[in-house]
């Protein structure tokens, strides 16, 4: 153990390599008092002891990330991958040139600050959800290298990522629902606002409904298809999660709907001719049976939404007046959950716990009016 610069270092002998039968010697520096080197020296002693001892190397994050990212392409959905890589640009743009074993938490914290602070196009903030999610990438890669011997610990499991940020949830009232339904009747995508409305469904899983899960009979539909992007291209596959295939019972006025769209898309295929491509047999689709582009399917849906006399909300916000709908209307929560395909009904009530209190509310009065009947307005004082 030894002085270096304003800090401390020490270099110890770790025995010989496994499998290559060299002698292995450990250097660590950078410790700010001697007694925190003693310590890192104590904890490496018993690392070595439990045969954990990580062999030197000078591989960088940026060097190791782009080795990490092609193994996990096999791995994750298209889209999913997509996320990480654009999460492992912003990891390289600051943490790229670090050695891998060298990373710190303090530096890991310091790349989280700054992209809070200006990580966005053209220096803007950085949203906490957007930084969260690079911090779960980068605690994910780097815990496979602690898993593989690159590295003596995960750095990222002791940075704290930002705090997630709740934001109250913007919905329909039914009044607004019923006034935006009734403006946009004639609409070509009409059918698709409803569902959104009607279902609880996610934008992409609109997209993807095909004809063939459609039952009539039964009056449901099964979620088994979603369509979302990855970058600049439209990606069709299965849900994101088990929950998430499911099936969604809907009412008579979206079975009717459903119907009256089925015919005008017939009408459509007829006058389309060849150039009509039913390939995907899509519910919601162009006018040559293709499929749209999520991002476009929104615009739409804001510019509608601009020219009405309605609060302003996001495409997805239909999904959460959906659920809080049926939840004032007195649907169970596990039902709204299996619905929604939450992976769990506590994810549910926690989500929608602003509309816990007025339920709260009905139930009291819905349980001792059923054991004493209704108050008499007569009531002798």
């Amino acid at each position: 153990m030894y002085r270096k610069g304003s800090g401390w270092a020490f270099r110890v002998d770790a025995g010989f390599h496994p499998e290559t039968g060299k002698r292995r010697q450990v250097l660590r520096q950078g410790f700010p008092t001697k007694k925190a080197a003693q310590q890192a020296l104590s904890d490496l002693i018993g690392a070595n002891a439990r045969g954990a001892v990580v062999s030197r190397s000078t591989i960088t994050v940026k060097e190791y990330l782009a080795e990490w990212l092609d193994t996990m392409k096999s791995k994750l959905r298209p889209t999913t991958h997509h996320s990480y890589a654009m999460s492992v640009d912003r990891i390289n743009a600051h943490l790229g040139r670090y050695q891998l074993q060298t990373l710190t938490p303090l530096q890991i914290e310091r790349f989280y600050t700054q992209q809070l602070a200006s990580g966005g196009r053209e220096n803007t903030a950085l949203a906490p959800k957007t930084v969260r999610n690079t911090h779960v990438v980068l605690r994910k890669a780097l815990a496979d290298a602690e898993r593989l011997g690159l590295v003596p610990r995960n750095a990222a499991a002791a940075a704290r990522p930002p705090a997630p940020q709740r934001h109250d949830l913007v919905t329909w009232s039914s009044e607004d629902l019923r006034t935006f339904l009734a403006a946009i009747e004639n609409d070509p995508l009409a059918i698709a606002y409803l569902l959104l409305a009607a279902t609880g469904m996610r934008r992409g899983e609109v997209l993807g409904l095909r004809w063939r899960d459609v039952d009539f009979d039964l009056g449901q539909l099964a979620v088994a298809h979603t369509i979302t992007t990855a970058g600049h291209h439209v990606v069709m596959g299965p849900p994101k999660t088990p929950r998430s295939r499911r099936n969604v019972y809907i009412d008579q006025r979206t079975l009717a709907a459903l119907r009256e769209h089925r015919k005008r898309q017939r009408e459509e295929r007829l006058s389309a001719g060849p150039a009509w491509d039913g390939t995907l047999d899509l519910v919601v689709c162009d006018e040559h049976g293709r499929r749209l582009h999520p991002d476009a399917f929104s615009r739409k849906f804001d510019q509608l939404v601009r020219t009405l006399d309605v609060p302003k909300i996001r495409m997805h916000d239909l999904r959460h007046t959906h659920a809080t709908l049926a939840l004032k209307a007195g649907v169970h929560p596990k039902v709204v959950s299996e619905r929604l395909g939450h992976a769990t009904v506590g994810v549910t009530l926690d989500l929608y716990s602003h509309v816990m209190p007025s339920i709260a509310k009905d139930a009291a009065e819905l349980i001792m009016g059923s054991a004493f009947g209704p108050i008499s307005n007569g009531a002798a004082d």
